[in-house]
């Protein structure tokens, strides 16, 4: 082989090298985009690996729903992150992964929560029942009351609240809330705490309430005063967390026994909630609506910041247990119907005296008889 022939091969080489070496890193330029993004690391997936198997995540194989849950629940991991790092003690509000941290903010509001419960609350605001609490005159009289009860009321320390239940699917949390505070109510009156029928309050409530599509606390109060309607044992009309016919009609209707709602409020306790505590304390249970986009990671601990009290921000019920003001931090008890594995055992602790949450906008205190 000539000097110029073997010049020429070793000139073929370099540039097929070179050739080479310019593929490579322009695929390399173009692999970059692909990647979800800095977060996109091998503790991550290792987490959500284990999430999707704790939780037993339907689209495990569906890659395509895979690598979108899989972005969605880094954000959460970053806000949890956040939040965390914002705890002023060991007793605030500690964040963690939950049965919803796969989702985005916006779809846990669509499909947990309901957006139109203030427009619900609005019709209310007008209404004979409905109570402002804000009367300054009434001030020290006020305080001379709220000094008068204990720093601590917990209900379930007298057994007259019902185990935690879990809505699932079903938008009907202002039922679950509602029946939960007339359980309470008949066993203060008569010592018995029995499961009464949330599936009726969702089969057959009307007032504008549309089952497992919606409704709200006052208008259900609204319609079992007007209708004189008994609220069932659950052993007679059991929960199955799906609207369905109402029932009353048929063969269930037999069973006449039930509890009644005799008469009932849907007060505001803003720039009051040393009354919500009196009531708490001398009524019993209540029934209160709130803004629980927040709550999509919590864990436990109470909550004292970023939890929009607004009216218009509400979208969730719940039942008020109790309260705690000897705690450093005075708290609410709130039980929630998410299951009892969310959350403290189903429960959330919310800071007493700001209006966290929304808890003071409307809450509901009832009367029953059973009959």
């Amino acid at each position: 082989m000539t000097g110029l022939s073997i010049m020429c091969c070793v000139s073929d080489m370099e540039w097929r090298t070179v050739a080479v070496t310019i593929l490579v890193v322009t695929l390399c330029f173009f692999a970059i985009p692909i990647r979800v993004g800095p977060d996109n690391n091998s503790e991550d997936i290792k987490l959500f690996e284990n999430y999707v198997a704790r939780y037993n995540k339907s689209y495990k194989n569906n890659p395509i729903e895979y690598s979108d849950r899989f972005e969605r629940f880094q954000r959460s991991l970053r806000h949890i992150e956040k939040m965390n790092d914002l705890r002023s003690s060991q007793k605030s509000a500690l964040y963690g992964l939950t049965k919803f941290s796969d989702m985005s903010e916006d779809e846990f509001l669509q499909k947990t929560l309901y957006s139109d419960l203030s427009e619900r609350g609005k019709k209310h605001v007008s209404a004979s029942y409905h109570r402002e609490h804000r009367k300054r005159k009434e001030r020290n009289h006020l305080e001379k009351r709220a000094a008068g009860i204990p720093l601590k009321v917990d209900w379930r320390e007298k057994g007259i609240i019902s185990p935690v239940k879990n809505q699932g699917s079903c938008g009907a949390c202002w039922a679950f809330s509602t029946v939960e505070v007339a359980e309470s109510m008949y066993a203060i009156k008569n010592g018995s705490l029995y499961l009464l029928s949330v599936q009726e309050m969702i089969d057959c409530a009307r007032n504008t309430n549309l089952g497992c599509e919606g409704g709200d606390i006052c208008s259900l109060l609204a319609w079992l005063k007007l209708t004189k309607s008994p609220i069932l044992p659950e052993s007679n009309y059991p929960l199955t967390r799906m609207t369905d016919m109402c029932k009353l009609k048929g063969a269930i209707a037999k069973t006449k026994a039930g509890i009644k709602v005799m008469d009932f409020t849907c007060d505001s306790f803003i720039d009051s909630e040393e009354e919500l505590l009196i009531t708490l304390a001398t009524h019993g249970p209540v029934a209160a609506a709130v803004n629980a986009l927040s709550w999509q990671n919590y864990l436990g601990g109470i909550i004292q910041y970023h939890c929009d009290g607004a009216f218009t921000s509400l979208n969730h019920a719940v039942q008020i247990v109790g309260y705690d003001k000897s705690d450093t931090i005075p708290y609410y008890i709130i039980k929630n119907s998410w299951g009892p594995t969310f959350g403290d055992r189903g429960y959330i602790y919310i800071a007493i005296g700001s209006n966290l949450c929304g808890i003071a906008n409307q809450v509901s205190t009832l009367d029953i008889i059973y009959k």
